[in-house]
């Protein structure tokens, strides 16, 4: 997946595990996954499909259909805003593998973009898992969901092998059960949306949760003046214009997170809270103000956390 990963075990018989066997399975479970979801491997089920022809169904396995599936139910019940088919935009805005010159698109190029862009042109089929596509050029990207879905992966392996207590990392993204050293939930901080350095802003239990944290504040470029953010939304093709730095979401499993997180980024403070609060789902905002930041949480996060007081 492009990055690390981190698992911290809390248990009295630690001594006892064979710790050497579980990293050696996590590495074949995150190896598998990648097997099926990455697009930086090019003989991955992902990336067959997005080779396929249209009209087809690509049979893929039930992991890929599922992570895909819950993805396009987010698509649609933001409007879009969520959409994992907008790579081609990434790319016309330099954003992707390969960023070049950065410069302003043309109005038609990004309109010819979108025609390639859209969540309704991917169909999933659960019985015999396959996927198809609607048009030729559209192809799937899960960048934004696939380290969730690996996270709960490891969880749902550490459960299997009877460790109750752990705190998995993959990515910034993470899933915590049962409790640390000290019989506590796991503490985890949540970053200051800054580029220069990396500063703790806030320190929050994880009590049975999973979190994560999407964020605008490290990957932007900058053309007469005029910050361009790396974050597109499918809606208008277009880098997002609002205030918002960073959010971090906390619920039961790390794919919705993910994902939600990401959506979230797309939609904005205000649009984004609203949507959350009709949800009940407990998300934490960071908003660039005139002097620093201000912050604001759902209605669904204060429930979780109470007041909470600036680090």
């Amino acid at each position: 997946m492009g990055t690390s990963y981190h698992i911290t075990v809390c248990s009295d018989a630690v001594d006892s595990l064979d710790k050497t066997k579980i990293q050696q399975d996590v590495d074949q479970l995150l190896k598998t996954i990648n097997q099926q979801m990455s697009t930086y491997i090019k003989t991955s089920e992902l990336s067959q499909f997005n080779q396929s022809a249209a009209e087809e169904w690509f049979s893929v396995s039930a992991p890929l259909v599922k992570v895909i599936d819950s993805g396009l139910k987010l698509s649609e019940d933001s409007d879009g805003a969520f959409d994992m088919t907008v790579g081609p935009l990434v790319n016309l805005w330099h954003f992707g593998p390969d960023p070049g010159k950065r410069t302003i698109p043309e109005e038609s190029q990004i309109e010819a973009a979108r025609k390639s862009v859209g969540y309704h042109h991917i169909q999933v089929q659960h019985d015999t898992p396959a996927l198809k596509k609607t048009i030729p050029d559209v192809y799937l990207d899960l960048s934004a969901i696939a380290k969730g879905y690996a996270v709960d992966e490891v969880g749902v392996y550490l459960e299997s092998q009877s460790i109750q207590n752990y705190l998995v990392e993959i990515g910034g993204e993470m899933r915590a059960r049962g409790t640390n050293q000290q019989g506590q939930p796991w503490n985890v901080g949540i970053e200051k949306p800054v580029s220069e350095k990396r500063v703790v802003q806030h320190v929050f239990p994880l009590d049975n949760l999973s979190m994560a944290t999407s964020g605008n504040y490290r990957n932007f470029f900058e053309v007469d003046g005029v910050s361009y953010s790396h974050t597109i939304d499918p809606r208008t093709g277009r880098p997002v214009k609002h205030a918002l730095a960073s959010v971090t979401v906390v619920g039961e499993n790390c794919m919705n997170c993910d994902a939600i997180a990401t959506c979230l980024m797309v939609l904005g403070a205000d649009e984004g809270y609203n949507w959350c609060a009709e949800r009940d789902i407990a998300a934490y905002f960071i908003v660039k103000a005139e002097t620093g930041f201000r912050e604001r949480y759902s209605p669904q996060w204060q429930h979780l956390f109470g007041e909470v007081n600036e680090k």
